[in-house]
């Protein structure tokens, strides 16, 4: 029997300000979200010859972590600071990057893409002590092939795709397809995509059991005759799943700590891997394109992005981000610098994945920032 790799990816993501207001009208959603992130670490400690976690972490969160004023609000909840120090252990965890204000980046204006990148990049530079970040995770798994460009401009090696989306330019079988990093083209430029097994990745968000997960990989990749990467990713914050605190019921107290049991015998089927020590090793093999679309959620299959561009209010919204963007863009010179960034940070903010996913219960918050910036700009 052949070991697999596998890589576990996790997403953590709070809208600007929103953490500040769950601590104030619901109190108790607050608490699970930090118990869930402090537990990562946690639970983690006694496996760090074996255990390897990617996380993807928004800017607006980071931010929030980062902020004294919160650290001091939930010293008595969660050691905020002592958390982003435990998360800097790169023997445990792989940071991805991402865009600071969580957007769907094929959504958004092409000119507003960099800035959401290299904003991210700013605050996670600092924080994480590290100039570089070999992968990248697009909020909600939003890809389109125009973005290759754009993050091969700032280093990345890889980015991370859903399954539903890819497709073999070169001739390969289903479990190369999904078990094995490929590379995808678009004009000039390259880069290695790292494919999301969706249907394991809902198991992994429900929950499920260490003994059925082993034999569902063990039955996936059965056929492969080359080294195998199973990449699983999910929120890491959001459902019973993560979020319950009773020991022995939650992701790493009822699974993952299985797993790594399991991991440390010599011949063991499945190995906690990080993404870039499988590329070191193996590579990536053959090429793919990948079809404009994002990962599930709920009910949404992601194809069309329609669990953002669903109604009528939420395109209307979109549409005017594009305008104030390009109105913005356009007259940047006629303003101070401080003026520009008092607006543009508004702009990007409006921008936000949640303004939009909830259907129309958030997009007054993105024409409220729209209004900001068009007052700002004095039209």
């Amino acid at each position: 029997m052949h070991t697999v790799d596998h890589a576990l990816v996790l997403n953590f993501h709070q809208p600007a300000g929103n953490l500040w207001s769950l601590l104030e009208t619901e109190p108790w959603q607050a608490h699970e979200i930090l118990y869930a992130m402090d537990r990562m670490p946690r639970s983690l400690w006694e496996f760090e010859g074996i255990a390897r976690v990617h996380l993807s972490l928004s800017g607006t969160l980071l931010e929030t972590l980062a902020d004294p004023a919160f650290q001091q609000k939930v010293y008595g909840i969660v050691d905020v600071g002592s958390l982003l120090w435990h998360l800097q252990n790169e023997r445990l965890f792989k940071i991805l990057g991402t865009a600071y204000y969580h957007a769907v980046l094929p959504l958004i204006p092409e000119d507003d893409r960099p800035a959401q990148i290299e904003r991210w990049l700013g605050i996670a530079r600092h924080l994480f002590w590290r100039d570089r970040f070999d992968g990248f995770w697009p909020p909600e798994m939003g890809f389109s092939m125009e973005l290759i460009p754009l993050l091969k401009r700032y280093g990345y090696r890889y980015v991370l795709v859903d399954s539903e989306h890819v497709r073999p330019v070169t001739s390969m079988r289903w479990e190369e397809l999904l078990y094995r990093p490929h590379v995808a083209r678009y004009g000039e430029e390259e880069i290695i995509v790292v494919v999301r097994d969706r249907d394991l990745s809902n198991a992994q968000e429900s929950g499920m059991e260490y003994g059925w997960f082993e034999q569902e990989v063990a039955n996936r990749t059965r056929w492969c005759d080359f080294p195998p990467l199973v990449t699983t990713a999910t929120d890491g914050d959001n459902g019973g799943w993560f979020r319950n605190t009773t020991e022995g019921a939650n992701f790493w107290s009822a699974f993952y700590r299985e797993l790594l049991q399991h991991a440390m015998h010599p011949f063991a089927l499945i190995r906690p891997s990080f993404i870039d020590d499988y590329l070191d090793r193996h590579g990536a093999h053959g090429e793919v394109t990948v079809e404009t679309g994002a990962w599930n959620t709920g009910w949404h299959h992601g194809r069309g992005f329609v669990q953002w561009t669903g109604s009528q209010a939420q395109r209307d919204a979109l549409a005017r981000v594009a305008a104030v963007s390009h109105c913005l863009h356009e007259r940047k010179n006629s303003f101070d610098m401080q003026t520009f960034e008092q607006a543009y940070w508004r702009l990007l903010r409006a921008q936000t994945s949640c303004n939009f996913y909830w259907g129309e219960a958030w997009v007054d918050r993105c024409h409220a920032d729209l209004d900001a910036v068009e007052q700002i700009m004095g039209s």
